[in-house]
């Protein structure tokens, strides 16, 4: 049965679902690395919209199994092992791949200083217009872009040699190395968001795919911010999740 034909059978199935079975017979004798034929062509092939197609994809997507790079193709991906990791602890992306074996590495590296905007000011504390350092880098793991991070500190707060050697991308790694200021608590809110055109080219996604964010403040123990942080994680490559006790009746 040819994969079009399959799309339209089994009328039971919402037509998604049955698109969706047809992608993964093709995604099964795919090799890792290649790319899928274009969406025109697949949509063809399969006799449905191009929006059915996406969403049928975005499952996929999600878990890990293709890479939707805009402007390029759909890549099946090599499957990577899940980094798995508990809320209750601040840890980086480096030491979270170590302890399941997985190869982390740092792409691309943007570190600018620029004035303070008032918002931040009043985060931090400082003066308007008092310097702050802008950290941006897309993180890797398997030969793909799998998370954007974004630090934003006060001037001062990692040393500048420390971001010229040996820097491989984790911003909490370089505070506790240094020791200074202590560090106390992080306070995150995460929120699913359409990855930006900006975001998405970094990672190398399509413009509105979902991506996992989270916004953060470390503090020191003394009580005030020292980072202000956006990280951004390809769904399928993180699971994250909680333990949480449970409360008494009423």
């Amino acid at each position: 049965m040819s994969q079009r034909s399959q799309a339209r059978s089994e009328k039971g199935s919402p037509l998604y679902q049955r698109t969706a079975e047809a992608l993964a017979s093709i995604l099964a004798s795919a090799p890792p690395g290649s790319y899928l034929p274009s969406e025109p062509s697949l949509s063809r092939e399969l006799g449905v919209s191009r929006a059915t197609l996406r969403e049928a994809m975005r499952a996929f997507e999600e878990r890990g199994m293709i890479v939707r790079r805009q402007g390029v193709g759909t890549l099946v991906a090599r499957q990577l092992p899940i980094i798995d990791a508990g809320l209750e602890v601040l840890e980086s992306i480096e030491t979270l791949g170590s302890r399941i074996g997985l190869k982390v590495e740092m792409g691309d590296l943007t570190v600018d200083r620029r004035p303070a905007r008032a918002e931040e000011a009043e985060v931090f504390g400082i003066p308007a217009e008092t310097s702050v350092l802008e950290v941006s880098r897309v993180i890797e793991a398997g030969g793909r872009a799998v998370a954007f991070l974004v630090d934003i500190l006060p001037e001062g707060v990692v040393p500048d040699q420390a971001l010229e050697q040996g820097f491989r991308g984790s911003v909490l790694d370089l505070l506790l190395k240094h020791g200074e200021p202590a560090l106390g608590l992080s306070r995150s809110e995460i929120t699913a968001v359409p990855a930006a055109p900006d975001i998405a080219r970094k990672l190398r996604v399509q413009r509105g795919d979902v991506l996992l964010r989270f916004e953060a403040f470390l503090y020191a123990k003394d009580g005030g911010v020292i980072d202000h942080s956006h990280s951004y994680f390809l769904p399928g490559t993180f699971r994250f999740h909680v333990v949480r006790r449970v409360g008494p009746r009423g």
